[in-house]
């Protein structure tokens, strides 16, 4: 049995279970605990961790799988990347998946044929002294051409920031074999007024990053959709928001379209002002809505 069939239908992502502040750890680490308990399946570190953070999650829980989501190829080379999958205790190193993606121009200076960096750098991987195996890799993919190179060449895609009628795109060019576990972002407010302009806040950041962009716009929004940091359309379409019947139902949507897993973020408002956020009333709440 693969790492990724022991996966259930719901993961949790946050960029708060990364940090390199010694005071944070222990937070990190009875988060961690608590979200095995209620029963997540997978926690998916944001960013672009590194397996040294990683490790502190793994360490607290016992049984959920730790994904890296997502480690940037420009930010560190796959020997590194490989050496510190090498130095995790084995039996910790059984349960990590290796998010992969190739980020932005606008992040990553050194942005150069993003499709060919990725291919060479999972040979440095399948090469490397102890190799990080394709079953334990993911890729962060949208484009069609990086979305067989997720079929081929790892288990399967993580793509972020994408809708349920990109999955249902993704699962066609993946064929029934590889895994496919999009990001989903969630905001938990009944007031779906208030629940879009908390999404738009969110949205701010990732509308001037044409990664982005180009894939909704293959999906059929326009510029417009863009504006104002997204029309109604866009955002209810990218976010599940609104109380726990509007959630679990667009939740079912991405799993109905042929998303396996589904990592879920809660998304709060004024969440870009949050340097270190765990959302772990917010994380209770969801276990009672999800299918767990």
């Amino acid at each position: 049995m693969t790492l990724t069939e022991h996966l259930g239908p719901i993961g949790l992502w946050s960029a708060g279970l990364r940090s390199d502040d010694p005071a944070h750890h222990g937070e990190i680490r009875e988060a961690a605990a608590e979200l095995e308990e209620l029963g997540f399946s997978a926690l998916w570190i944001g960013g672009s961790p590194r397996f040294a953070q990683a490790s502190l999650v793994l360490e607290a829980t016992e049984r959920v799988v730790v994904g890296t989501s997502i480690v940037s190829i420009w930010q560190d080379a796959a020997a590194d990347v490989a050496a510190q999958f090498a130095a995790l205790d084995p039996g910790l190193r059984e349960r990590v998946l290796l998010g992969l993606g190739v980020s932005h121009t606008a992040l990553a200076p050194q942005y150069s044929r993003p499709y060919t960096a990725m291919r060479e750098y999972l040979t440095a991987l399948d090469e490397a002294p102890v190799p990080v195996p394709a079953g334990q890799r993911m890729l962060a993919a949208l484009g069609p051409r990086m979305v067989r190179l997720a079929r081929d060449r790892a288990a399967g895609a993580i793509p972020y920031l994408v809708t349920a009628e990109y999955t249902a795109q993704a699962r066609e060019l993946l064929g029934e074999e590889a895994f496919l576990a999009p990001e989903v972002k969630i905001v938990l407010d009944t007031d779906l007024s208030r629940a879009r302009e908390t999404a738009r806040d969110f949205l701010s950041f990732y509308l001037p990053l044409p990664n982005y962009t180009n894939n909704l716009l293959r999906l059929g929004f326009t510029e417009a959709d863009f504006e104002g940091n997204g029309s109604d359309r866009l955002v209810d379409a990218l976010f599940a928001l609104g109380d726990a019947d509007r959630i679990r139902a667009r939740v079912d949507e991405y799993l109905a379209a042929g998303a396996d897993h589904l990592a879920v973020q809660v998304v709060l408002p004024n969440a870009k002002e949050r340097v270190f956020t765990l959302a772990r009333p917010e994380w209770r709440e969801l276990a009672g809505i999800l299918p767990l």
